[in-house]
């Protein structure tokens, strides 16, 4: 199924942001190389990063979960958990 996330970061969060950024982006590449991750970006606030959104195509909750279990902007308290937002959605096709 199809969701849209939108995670904001928690406050002071920019430096861990920062230092998991690149294990994020090695994971996001990873599940976007296999259809799992549909398009993934950073919220900007002020020319700072401040949140991301993804579009997510997971076919099981268990997926969903084993992801945000091993998402490193979970595990290093970047993304506030507590206004964590996914939404059912379906994206339009490209064609």
């Amino acid at each position: 199924m199809q969701y849209l996330v939108i995670a904001y970061d928690n406050e002071n969060a920019l430096e861990r942001r920062l230092e998991s950024r690149e294990a994020h982006i090695e994971g996001a590449r990873k599940l976007m190389a296999e259809g799992k991750i549909i398009n993934a970006g950073a919220l900007i606030e002020d020319d700072v990063m401040v949140g991301s959104t993804l579009f997510i195509d997971f076919e099981t909750d268990e997926e969903l979960d084993e992801w945000l279990e091993n998402e490193p902007y979970v595990k290093n308290n970047v993304w506030n958990m507590d206004e964590f937002q996914i939404v059912p959605m379906k994206l339009l096709p490209k064609k």
